[in-house]
């Protein structure tokens, strides 16, 4: 391709709202343009490292069994309704009416559409497994769209879903899946860890998310600095936290005078004991489709409360601060709240209080608490995973120390089991004859963001340093000069020859500037430069590498000999 027959409209100004090197360098390089909130298009160069992104997942999809296919883009409303999704999935949800007033939605994803597919079609657990994928535009209706394609509205997603007769075939084809991503984002140059995750709206269980590991990361996750453990901080576990200090000893339970002790702070120092030994009570109000109400989590004074956790714990919609009116209201003593004579409220308890002893809490009583109390004949329902594990916890698995870091989230795969299937009656026969759910599978990744997050991933102060997988070209051939004749005519025999090798070239004959070259190459992170310049004088071309903008000099005479070593 000759640059002065492209369209590549650079900036030399970020957009206003870009804060992400994603966003300002792909905007101003002229890969993608900003066609309303949170739309995007994607100009000549953006589509090119699109292609080369949903190649190589398509190439990997195939190779691990996947069928492809291609879903409308809306979908009734009534599939969603099947599934019970359709009121409780949020705002983000598009829904709208056709002129005969039908009611759809723009699908965010396809679970109901896909197993619309193979209902009443596969009837026998002889047709099964199937995983059936497609790559496609999806549509979430954020609220605040931001970070260009990485908060976006509309955007591509490749998504597949896969049918098996049980858990055990399920269980197969999910690690089938985690390889086929692994090897996906390892052919696109990626730095990644597997972690795990919650389910959020999709449902299910099983849920592992594919994180790259960026700087700007919008995701904090934990990773084991000795095995290979890592978790979004929304499902992270660890091992059970001890402490060496003194444990408060009382004869017997009982209440104790706290004057206008309502912090856990003060607890401690009143006590003079550490706050592992406290327990702490954080009310929330709580969604439901029927209404709200209000729910109670007791963790250990020394922890936060992970509030994913909490909401999974109480199945709820949604969970957000309860005012201290609400509380009195409720008949809650806000700063001496405990789960002892606790009435009218429903409560949970983090695991890892299970069968503690003489521990303090509040005892539903102003300026009072109980001491000595053993977290014990509670009902085992009670008992959920509530807290937020942090930097320096124990990991569960080898209890060396975790630390933090940075991920942008590009894949989530989930074991969905038969939440969808049974509430839509898609059923086979099993070898029994007996009619049974699909039991499913759903695999996710953002094939549009995946273009953003190779650059977060790479970059410098200059522009994009495109991984040589993704680049739009791998070289660009740079005249300095072009009414220098001889450079232009060196550079169009270079050009001719790279591109009967199959190798994507770029041949910069624009009248600009060298500068303005040198700067437009930076910027869009092409591999490799090749500079014809002045030192073609002296038979001499210099190649630089965009990576660290390393300079080697080539001889003019024997170019194409070394550019084939480098880029074949």
């Amino acid at each position: 391709m000759k640059f002065s027959k492209f369209y590549a409209p650079t900036l030399k100004e970020a957009p206003k709202d870009a804060t992400l090197p994603s966003h300002i360098f792909l905007t101003r390089a002229g890969f993608i343009e900003q066609n309303g909130s949170g739309l995007y298009n994607f100009l000549p160069l953006g589509k090119m490292v699109y292609d080369k992104i949903e190649n190589i997942i398509k190439e990997e999809m195939d190779k691990a069994g996947a069928l492809e296919t291609s879903l409308s883009f809306s979908t009734p409303a009534n599939l969603w309704r099947e599934s019970g999704r359709y009121n409780v999935f949020g705002k983000e949800l598009l829904r709208f009416k056709d002129r005969k007033e039908n009611d759809f939605v723009l699908g965010p994803t396809h679970e109901e559409a896909m197993l619309n597919v193979v209902k009443n079609k596969i009837t026998s657990y002889k047709q099964l497994p199937l995983n059936l994928y497609q790559i496609g535009l999806k549509f979430r209706d954020e609220a605040r769209p931001r970070f260009g394609l990485l908060r976006c509205r509309e955007f591509v997603m490749k998504d597949a879903y896969s049918f098996h007769k049980d858990e055990e075939d399920l269980t197969r084809e999910f690690e089938n899946m985690h390889e086929t991503y692994c090897k996906i984002l390892t052919r696109l140059g990626l730095d990644f860890r597997v972690v795990e995750a919650d389910s959020g709206a999709i449902g299910g269980s099983g849920s592992k998310e594919f994180m790259v590991l960026a700087q700007n990361g919008e995701d904090d996750i934990l990773l084991c600095s000795h095995c290979n453990y890592a978790a979004n901080i929304e499902a992270a576990k660890r091992a059970k936290k001890t402490c060496d200090e003194e444990r408060p000893e009382a004869n017997f339970a009982s209440k104790f005078h706290t004057p206008d002790v309502k912090t856990i702070k003060s607890l401690a120092k009143f006590f003079k004991i550490n706050a592992f030994y406290t327990i702490k009570a954080v009310v929330k109000k709580a969604f439901y489709e029927d209404g709200a109400k209000l729910v109670v989590f007791f963790i250990r004074g020394c922890d936060d409360l992970q509030e994913t956790k909490a909401q999974n714990a109480c199945k709820a919609l949604e969970l957000i601060d309860a005012e201290k009116e609400e509380l009195l209201a409720a008949g809650l003593t806000p700063g001496f709240i405990g789960f002892i004579g606790l009435k009218n409220v429903d409560f949970y308890i983090d695991n890892e209080l299970k069968n503690e002893k003489q521990m303090i809490m509040g005892a539903n009583e102003i300026d009072y608490h109980f001491i000595g109390i053993d977290v014990v004949n509670l009902n085992e329902e009670r008992f959920k995973d509530l807290v937020e594990v942090k930097e320096g916890d124990c990991c569960i698995k080898c209890g060396e120390k975790l630390v933090k870091s940075k991920g942008i989230e590009v894949g989530h795969i989930f074991k969905l089991g038969t939440k969808y299937s049974a509430a839509m009656q898609a059923t086979f026969l099993d070898e029994n004859g007996k009619a049974k759910p699909f039991v499913m599978g759903c695999y996710g990744m953002g094939v549009s963001r995946l273009v953003a997050v190779a650059v977060e991933a790479s970059f410098d102060e200059r522009g994009i340093i495109w991984q040589e997988a993704l680049s739009p070209f791998k070289l660009v051939i740079i005249l300095s000069n072009i009414k220098d004749e001889k450079a232009l005519n060196l550079g169009l025999g270079l050009y001719e020859e790279l591109k009967k090798l199959g190798i994507s070239v770029l041949l910069d004959d624009r009248n600009e500037r060298y500068g303005v070259k040198m700067n437009d190459f930076e910027l869009m992170g092409f591999s490799y430069a090749l500079i014809i310049g002045k030192g073609l004088e002296n038979n001499e071309l210099e190649l630089v590498k965009r990576k660290d903008l390393s300079k080697v000099k080539l001889k003019a005479d024997t170019a194409l000999d070394t550019l084939k070593e480098v880029l074949l």
